[in-house]
């Protein structure tokens, strides 16, 4: 075990600039705390936040990221054998504690779930909480049957285009959105049956497909689209507020019986690892391996190009995930 590690720090929040790369000492694990040997880990929405001031609950400096992927190098409770494939999500990683943006991470046994996979790191470290949010979102947050109507606003995100592929092993018909007509194909491949070009105001071209309005609808633009994504859905549809892609997540003088159509279900999700059993994420892997699943992937970059994987994320051009590999 080498006493220290290369880290991305965040001393105060700022430009991608102020993420820079340290040798800093390697975590002891308490009892009932697990260090990873991280392998992978995704960029998420939360992290952008958090870099630019605007998550709660946040002290500096910090190592960001709120989810991790690797092998077990230590657990003083016994719960996980040394070597086992883990990965770790939420809990306080990445703001309260120490995230994923380094060589190792120690976080609590409750945010870590165990797998098995010959799958590329690559592709693994952008699974935890892409897929947690996800199956999160769909399960807790609407309750998605087989059979029903879904509109994912927000479609080329990385939780976006999971839950597109999720929905669509679940039998459902998936309308998803874009602001751009070159992501159309994107979108498509992944097996969505209706893209629809987001200008702001969907709710017409939506009900042309599904005159009654969504069974569904994920909304994870936020609230600038939250209001049109409700009128898309049908009497007792279900909307879930998961995402906040715009960086805007209060609605101003909130009057519900004026903003939320009448019979229309709004509710909201924001788990942990907890809400990602593990048959669940390792059929998933299981299906990835055999072809029957995709990981939307935009791009990998190496551990030194965390400030531009951060700018390319602010951007907010990319269709998948964003990965780094250490």
């Amino acid at each position: 075990m080498p006493a220290t590690m290369r880290a991305v720090v965040l001393d105060a929040p700022g430009p991608p600039e102020a993420l820079t790369i340290r040798e800093i000492p390697v975590p002891t694990p308490p009892d009932g705390w697990v260090l990873i040997e991280i392998k992978a880990f995704g960029l998420n929405r939360s992290e952008l936040h958090t870099r630019l001031g605007l998550a709660d609950g946040v002290t500096f400096p910090r190592v960001l990221g709120i989810e991790a992927t690797g092998v077990v190098a230590a657990c003083p409770g016994g719960e996980f054998e040394i070597g086992r494939q883990v990965m770790a999500m939420m809990g306080g990683m990445g703001r309260v504690f120490d995230g994923g943006y380094a060589g190792y991470t120690s976080v609590p046994v409750a945010q870590v779930v165990a797998f098995t996979s010959s799958l590329p790191w690559a592709t693994l470290g952008a699974v935890p909480e892409m897929l947690q949010t996800a199956y999160g979102s769909l399960t807790v947050g609407l309750d998605a049957r087989p059979g029903q109507s879904i509109l994912v606003r927000g479609g080329t995100s990385s939780v976006g285009m999971t839950t597109a592929v999720l929905a669509k092993r679940n039998d459902m018909t998936v309308l998803s959105t874009t602001r751009s007509p070159a992501k159309a194909d994107a979108l498509h491949s992944i097996g969505v049956d209706h893209v629809i070009i987001d200008d702001g105001t969907i709710a017409p071209q939506v009900r042309s497909i599904v005159p009654d309005g969504v069974d569904t609808a994920l909304e994870l633009i936020g609230t600038p689209t939250l209001a049109d994504t409700l009128r898309c859905t049908r009497l007792h549809g279900v909307v879930c507020f998961t995402g906040m892609l715009s960086n805007e997540w209060t609605v101003q003088d909130f009057y519900p019986i004026d903003y939320i159509p009448r019979g229309v279900r709004l509710t909201a999700y924001g788990g942990d690892a907890g809400d990602l059993p593990p048959d669940v994420l390792q059929q998933f892997l299981d299906d990835v391996t055999a072809g029957r699943a995709t990981v939307p992937i935009q791009r990998c970059y190496d551990l030194d190009e965390i400030r531009q994987a951060h700018a390319d994320m602010e951007a907010g051009t990319a269709t998948g995930k964003l990965v780094i590999t250490t």
